[in-house]
């Protein structure tokens, strides 16, 4: 008892509340306060792309709580009203979260369309963090690519199982604010929805910081690329189309990638390999290490850009973060971009997304592409929400149709033929 009042009472009040704070940090997360901004962004994020797991664990504690009594006193008659209230925004949150399909199909909506594509539904749901594959995918891991610094760096490929010839590639390219991650945790329902549907995959790993210091990461990942065409007969793929996706630090050197083709600079020892990109598809990628806009990234941030990855200060060598900015390295001859964020993400700030799409538009001579998922947080697609679900398939029709342009002509004539086929299995 506490005032009278039956403690269970109380405490369903008190689990109210809690569920209540996590779904209102969903909508508006902390991102000026030191201490609670990365609690912040992983309640954030969890409940945001969680929001129907959050409406049920929510239901089973609120019948346990009625079962106990906790409706006999007005805390518990309260601690109800603010439930619903939780449910009515998690609700919300599900929704934002299926509105990304109208999003991104009205992005694409100038994009000309891969010949002949004929949808064939599979409700197969590719798990985060798990090493479950979708039917007709085949996995090889940890193949070395390079041994430098003492390092050996490996590399998985998620390929068609039935193997093939001249198939499109990607590579894929993991995040983790350039000092932690592996290609075992990132990436994977993105991959095994492409190689359903005929995309070789290569996921890289690449050396860290603080061992690593900028560009040492993005040096690793070109001599990747110059090993994924070495060896492209062996995984049956088209050396003259590779794209590059990646998230957040990974989508910053997959800008990186595409935006510094056969730069010498970042090829020390293999200069003459080619390490050009056909595609891109960053998502909530950071742009800009300069801060030239000001947005809302909180102090500690820099310091450890600083002293961790760039080994350097901004005020003494400008130049240096200047050029590991993809926001200046926009030229006309970028290959096409897909670039893809969420308004809410607090870790990579959306209006640099925003301004390197729009700078990266009035000059390149390909297609700029830019979605901004509504309700989205930073990583969202570690887990197969549907708004993730939504954002694969947009992903594959990009590239898709981005492939079917760059075809030769009389492969781009045989494609319109009535009885072409291309299989394409749709994640839901």
């Amino acid at each position: 008892m506490f005032l009278g009042i039956p403690t269970i009472t109380w405490a369903f009040l008190a689990v109210s509340l809690i569920g209540a704070v996590f779904t209102a940090n969903a909508f508006v997360p902390v991102r000026r306060v030191p201490a609670l901004f990365m609690p912040s962004f992983f309640g954030s994020w969890l409940t945001a792309e969680l929001a129907i797991h959050h409406v049920f664990w929510q239901s089973i504690a609120t019948l346990v709580f009625v079962e106990l009594g906790a409706l006999t006193a007005w805390p518990g008659w309260a601690g109800l009203i603010i439930t619903f209230g939780s449910w009515l925004g998690l609700l919300v949150l599900f929704a934002d979260g299926n509105r990304a399909r109208k999003t991104l199909q009205a992005s694409l909506a100038g994009l000309r369309a891969p010949p002949k594509t004929r949808r064939v539904p599979r409700r197969q749901v590719v798990l985060p963090f798990s090493s479950k594959r979708r039917r007709g995918v085949k996995v090889t891991r940890d193949i070395v690519y390079r041994r430098v610094a003492g390092t050996v760096l490996k590399l998985d490929v998620v390929a068609p199982a039935d193997g093939g010839a001249g198939r499109p590639a990607i590579m894929q390219i993991h995040g983790g604010s350039w000092v932690m991650g592996d290609k075992g945790e990132q990436g994977w329902p993105l991959m095994s929805h492409l190689a359903a549907n005929g995309w070789v995959c290569f996921n890289l790993n690449y050396r860290l910081s603080p061992g690593a210091t900028f560009p040492d990461h993005l040096i690793d990942l070109k001599a990747g690329l110059a090993w994924i065409r070495e060896h492209a007969d062996e995984w049956g793929i088209d050396p003259d189309f590779i794209a590059v996706t990646g998230g957040s630090a990974g989508g910053h050197l997959a800008a990186l990638m595409a935006l510094t083709a056969n730069d010498p600079e970042y090829q020390p020892g293999f200069e003459e390999a080619d390490t050009s990109l056909q595609a891109a598809v960053p998502l909530y990628g950071v742009y800009d290490f300069t801060s030239r806009l000001g947005v809302n990234r909180l102090p500690f941030w820099y310091r450890r850009l600083e002293s961790l990855i760039m080994k350097a200060f901004r005020d003494e060598e400008p130049e240096v973060f200047r050029r590991a900015s993809p926001i200046d390295r926009i030229h006309s001859e970028a290959p096409p971009f897909f670039v893809i964020h969420g308004d809410r993400d607090t870790l990579a700030p959306v209006e640099e997304a925003r301004y390197f799409a729009d700078q990266l538009r009035d000059i390149s001579n390909e297609p700029v592409i830019y979605a901004e998922l509504g309700g989205a947080q930073h990583a969202f697609d570690l887990f197969c929400s549907p708004r993730t679900s939504h954002m694969l398939v947009a992903v594959l029709k990009f590239l898709d149709a981005t492939h079917a342009t760059a075809l030769p002509e009389q492969q781009q004539t045989a494609a319109q033929d009535p009885l072409y086929e291309r299989h394409v299995a749709v994640s839901v």
